[in-house]
């Protein structure tokens, strides 16, 4: 897969609790924190203390190699127990519609359990991916597959730990 192509990467599962708790989870930012190997820790700006469309938060980033970074989301959809999504901005300022990437969650009840989508796409503006893949073009495929597969795991990892938790309380 080369930059050019839909990168995108969905993970569904289903947690064995109702939406309304599973949304619990998915809505409070600290969450995927705690179970994703990447995002270290969250923080609301602006004065915002909970979701809302058009709130921020920050998201501190780290990778094992020791690369860090910070970013900046703003919260594009909101909708009670069914879908919460926002984007990945360099700075609050960025024009809406902007940004690096694009992440979700996406809510449908199945039987006594909920069904859970959680991806990403990438979006409009150059991330430091860009210039990685421009210094090493012949590695194009393999940086790209690289990405994908460690994002894959983080989302892996997040769902995973929603459904342990649900399951202890």
């Amino acid at each position: 897969m080369r930059l050019s192509d839909e990168f995108a990467v969905v993970v569904e599962a289903t947690i064995p609790a109702p939406p309304e708790r599973v949304w619990e989870l998915v809505a409070d930012i600290s969450t995927s924190a705690r179970f994703s190997p990447e995002l270290q820790r969250t923080e609301w700006l602006q004065g915002a203390d909970g979701p809302a469309v058009g709130a921020h938060f920050a998201g501190h980033n780290a990778r094992p190699d020791g690369y860090e970074w910070q970013v900046v989301n703003r919260i594009t959809e909101f909708t009670p127990n069914e879908r919460f999504g926002w984007s990945v901005l360099p700075e609050i300022a960025t024009a809406q519609g902007d940004a690096f990437a694009r992440w979700y969650y996406e809510l449908t009840p199945e039987g006594a359990g909920t069904r859970v989508r959680h991806g990403m796409r990438m979006g409009n503006l150059r991330t430091p991916l860009h210039a990685f893949i421009e210094a090493n073009p012949d590695q194009e495929e393999a940086i790209v597959g690289a990405r994908l597969t460690a994002l894959r795991t983080g989302i892996e990892a997040v769902l995973a730990g929603i459904a342990e938790d649900v399951t202890r309380s």
